[in-house]
């Protein structure tokens, strides 16, 4: 049974805990951090386990651990990874830090350097096993986020341009390529950044993010064509009951990638 730390206490990390403190992940959550500590005290109170708390992130590193799962920010990712992947294997929510290439590279030196494993959950969206399949072969990568107004508010580019989300019907916040979007919208886009990874890139990835306040779903349409053909993937997303800015589907697609690490004697898709 492999040994899990969380790092994050939102609305997927708590899901998480959750979910192995229930025993729908065949695994044991030894540790959680969280920078608010009354976060970390909250989530433990509601667990049956009862982790411990880290004080520290270095605390959590002197734990007997198999894999550490984040689910903080792309900020605490680029902190923290690459101490991670020193000592254990990750799991990353936050994956539009990855597209920062310098990053990344670093990254997979220390993948390769000390034999770890980094995991990346397919998110909110639907066909990454398709399009990572037929990615040399990709001309055209889009994806369109529509979403509540309430799902944006906090989001960097609204502040910056100032943009008012009191409307009465949809409205495109934003037009550009994912390598800027994952920055302007950083708890937002992160499917942008799973379908730039997956297929042709960051500088390449199409992004159209639109407010729609007569909608309640979290909605992705993704548009790939190239020699291989064409796909049009639509997934209209439930929000999180905890998060509006979270589509419930990646808690889930979260969980069910943490059940497949640990359980990995049967493994459907690419």
């Amino acid at each position: 049974m492999k040994k899990v730390a969380l790092i994050g206490c939102g609305a997927i990390g708590s899901e998480i805990a959750r979910a192995i403190d229930n025993k729908k992940v065949d695994a044991r959550l030894i540790a959680i951090f969280d920078v608010y500590e009354e976060r970390a005290s909250a989530l433990i109170g509601m667990l049956k386990s009862k982790p411990k708390r880290m004080k520290s992130f270095d605390a959590l590193l002197d734990e007997d651990l198999d894999i550490v799962v984040e689910a903080a920010s792309q900020e605490a990712l680029k902190v923290y990874a690459s101490k991670i992947l020193r000592k254990f294997d990750l799991m990353a929510m936050s994956i539009g830090a990855l597209l920062d290439q310098e990053f990344l590279d670093k990254i997979y030196d220390i993948i390769k350097e000390d034999n770890r494993r980094l995991y990346l959950p397919t998110g909110a969206i639907a066909g990454i096993d398709a399009i990572k399949s037929v990615k040399e072969l990709i001309d055209y990568a889009e994806i369109i986020t529509t979403k509540p107004p309430k799902g944006l508010i906090d989001a960097p580019y609204i502040k910056m341009k100032n943009i008012d989300l009191a409307i009465d019907k949809a409205k495109v916040i934003y037009e550009g390529f994912a390598d800027e979007a994952v920055k302007y919208f950083p708890a937002n886009v992160n499917v942008a950044a799973t379908l730039s990874l997956a297929g042709i890139g960051a500088k390449n990835t199409r992004v159209k993010i639109i407010a729609d306040p007569n909608i309640k779903t979290n909605k992705h349409q993704i548009i790939v064509k190239g020699k291989f053909g064409e796909f049009n993937f639509v997934v209209n997303n439930i929000p999180s009951p905890n998060n509006p800015k979270t589509s419930y589907l990646a808690i889930l697609s979260a969980i069910e990638c943490l059940r497949g690490i640990c359980d990995d004697r049967i493994r459907i898709g690419t």
